[in-house]
């Protein structure tokens, strides 16, 4: 069963879900772009790694307790001896995140990468995060080379992360795509989507003189929403995970009524 909306399903936008839905749509942007790539190029999938303290640091998972009465220091100054302590030492716990990205490589010219395209998650978005860091950083090295950047950004919530500033965007959207050509300096080629959209069929640069191919990313969102079965994994009776006007709430509620 598809998805009740015409683009992008805001219910999706669940940190609890986003997970599955960023590699599902890596998964479908790869399959889709390999069935139309010239021969002289293959779509792969890469991941970022990076470790980050957890959420749950509070409560941390192993803590170490010392029961044996610890000697206190000599002191000269009093003749009363404190209660003797128990020592607690917490280890927090530190996991792996790993996010995949797509790269576009030329096998005949050394594996030489032409095009990064990347589907943003909440941690590119959340000021402070590790993961944004890194994020920016990649993209600063993106921008002054010679590889072409595609940036999928279908989250509400967050910073502003593309390269384009956001004030140069002319018209209002709730996702947008943004496109740097290697090369090409502070220019940018931008898609912004609004909730009741279609998501947009965008270009991907290949070396200078090779056409551009087409990325239906509409097909890959349907594709990656069938493939997960979020028809039977998203409860639509329960709140929408992003904030919204009073109207898009209303037509939000109208789309999956119909359904």
């Amino acid at each position: 069963m598809p998805s009740p909306f015409p683009g992008m399903d805001p219910y999706l936008e669940n940190p609890a879900l986003w997970g599955g839905v960023h590699d599902g749509l890596i998964n479908a942007i790869r399959a889709q772009l390999n069935a139309v790539l010239p021969e002289a190029y293959v779509a792969d999938v890469e991941e970022r790694l990076y470790i980050v303290q957890s959420e749950r640091d509070m409560r941390p998972d192993v803590v170490v307790v010392q029961t044996k009465p610890v000697t206190p220091s000599p002191s000269s100054a009093a003749t009363a001896v404190a209660d003797p302590p128990i020592q607690i030492k917490a280890l927090l716990a530190l996991h792996e995140v790993r996010e995949a990205f797509i790269k576009i490589v030329a096998p005949k010219l050394d594996y030489r990468v032409v095009t990064i395209i990347e589907v943003l998650s909440h941690t590119n978005k959340a000021p402070g995060h590790p993961g944004r860091e890194l994020y920016l950083q990649k993209q600063a090295e993106l921008l002054a080379s010679q590889v072409h950047l595609l940036e999928i950004d279908l989250l509400h919530g967050g910073e502003h992360t593309v390269a384009v500033p956001k004030h140069h965007i002319p018209r209002a959207y709730d996702y947008l795509v943004c496109l740097h050509r290697a090369g090409s300096g502070a220019s940018y080629e931008v898609w912004p989507v609004t909730l009741k959209e279609r998501l947009p069929r965008v270009w991907v640069p290949l070396l200078e003189g090779d056409p551009d191919v087409v990325l239906d990313l509409q097909q890959a969102f349907t594709r990656c929403y069938e493939e997960g079965a979020y028809h039977r994994l998203v409860d639509y009776r329960q709140a929408l995970p992003v904030t919204l006007s009073a109207e898009e709430v209303s037509w939000v509620l109208q789309q999956v009524s119909a359904r």
